[in-house]
């Protein structure tokens, strides 16, 4: 608890006069609150996601949610005074504490039977917060999807750091394989290659989508090591949003439902300084040969 009050510094609201938690305010239907920082602005709507900094404890000793990032879509209250209602009071940047009644916020928001054992419905149970973001449930893939692609930049950029002798090798590596096999498409801006072999009808997938894809990975040197079109079924998974090597969610999301092609992928954009499976070693470029089958 002091180190969320240290975080959440500012001006608290004065308390009402039958208060029995000195600084906080009582709602018409029994939410005690306190703000920290209030700031003025649009507030969160039923349905909004909201990334939070938030904890939780009762009696200020046991902790039930601990202090760090969370995102939780905002809800309708389900009971009188709970912790949705004051959400909906706060505006983005906003800090606050709110003390809950403990026995249904076990019950209606955390599905448990019965309050536990261990404690009293005497107890006080207060949630600290910040509401740090909110937006619609629909801006969540996209802004995931911005979250990882920043971070994967900076890994990466780290990587080349750590390993320069490693990186200028793999470079020369796959230059020179470039030039060998007469392949002159520029690379992007990350140093990913990709060259399309069959055109598709044109319609991308979205950070978010599910794509259907066929594909055969190889080395440079074209041993095989692994391929969807020997087992029969293309693997299915969402695009841009980190569950794939980051040369796969940049160069998916490049082409059209239908279309094939071929990604030549520098090893900081693959797995990396990372043993993958028996085949790829630290510092591998790769290739795969895909087709985008379709995407929903």
């Amino acid at each position: 608890m002091a180190l969320l009050a240290i975080m959440l510094m500012g001006t608290m609201s004065a308390c009402t006069d039958n208060s029995p938690y000195p600084g906080y305010q009582k709602s018409a239907t029994g939410l005690y609150y306190q703000f920290f920082k209030q700031n003025a602005g649009e507030q969160p709507k039923v349905g909004d996601l909201m990334d939070l900094t938030i904890g939780c404890t009762v009696n200020d000793t046991t902790i039930i949610v601990p202090l760090g990032p969370n995102t939780l879509p905002l809800e309708a209250p389900l009971f009188a005074g709970d912790f949705y209602e004051g959400m909906a009071m706060m505006h983005k940047g906003d800090s606050a504490s709110f003390i809950v009644n403990i026995d249904s916020t076990f019950i209606k928001w955390f599905h448990q039977p019965s309050l536990p054992a261990e404690f009293k419905s005497t107890d006080v149970m207060r949630f600290e917060v910040r509401l740090d973001d909110f937006y619609p449930e629909s801006e969540y893939a996209v802004r995931l999807g911005a979250k990882i692609k920043k971070d994967a930049e900076a890994r990466i950029e780290k990587m080349k750091a750590d390993h320069p002798e490693e990186t200028a090798t793999a470079a020369q590596q796959l230059t020179e394989y470039l030039a060998k096999n007469k392949i002159t498409v520029e690379p992007t801006a990350s140093g990913l290659y990709y060259v399309m072999t069959q055109e598709g009808n044109g319609e991308k997938p979205e950070v978010g989508q599910m794509v259907q894809v066929h594909y055969t990975g190889k080395l440079l040197d074209g041993t095989v090591f692994d391929s969807s079109v020997e087992r029969g079924e293309p693997i299915s998974i969402p695009i841009g949003v980190g569950q794939v090597i980051p040369g796969w969610d940049e160069g998916i999301q490049m082409m059209s439902k239908g279309e094939k092609g071929v990604l030549y992928i520098p090893y900081y954009l693959a797995y990396g300084d990372r043993q993958a499976g028996d085949k790829i070693t630290p510092f591998s470029n790769l290739m795969f040969e895909v087709e985008l089958v379709d995407f929903q």
